[in-house]
């Protein structure tokens, strides 16, 4: 299971249409308290997060999921790619840190490589 969290929706469509086409499950939320209050949650093998958020930002998502002791690899996307918050990410251990918009390829190579040694989608 993919969990992708962005308050824009056509990101969430989008970006789920992408990655079911490569055989995952997905599942969307707009927020991400949405995300952390799923009982999706537990079974999520990789999260994509957009990084300014409303509420609680990505990063401050990825905090928390820290902070619970979850270490699913965390993929973040943002329209404004700071290097202060890439590298605040990357030290945290991101899986990817990608501007919008991204192509496919890059996306999907930064899931299979945050999935590795994990089964492969059926």
């Amino acid at each position: 299971m993919i969990a992708i969290v962005d308050d824009d929706e056509s990101v969430r469509v989008a970006t789920s249409s992408l990655v079911r086409s490569f055989g995952f499950k997905t599942t969307v939320f707009a927020s991400a308290e949405d995300f952390l209050a799923s009982p999706t949650m537990p079974r999520t093998a990789c999260l994509v997060t957009d990084v300014q958020m409303p509420t609680m930002s990505g990063i401050e998502l990825f905090e928390a999921l820290r902070a619970r002791g979850v270490g699913l690899p965390v993929i973040f996307i943002t329209s404004f790619p700071e290097e202060r918050v890439k590298r605040r990410a990357e030290e945290a251990g991101a899986a990817g840190f990608l501007a919008k918009p991204f192509d496919a390829d890059t996306i999907m190579g930064c899931v299979f490589e945050a999935l590795k040694g994990q089964p492969l989608p059926r």
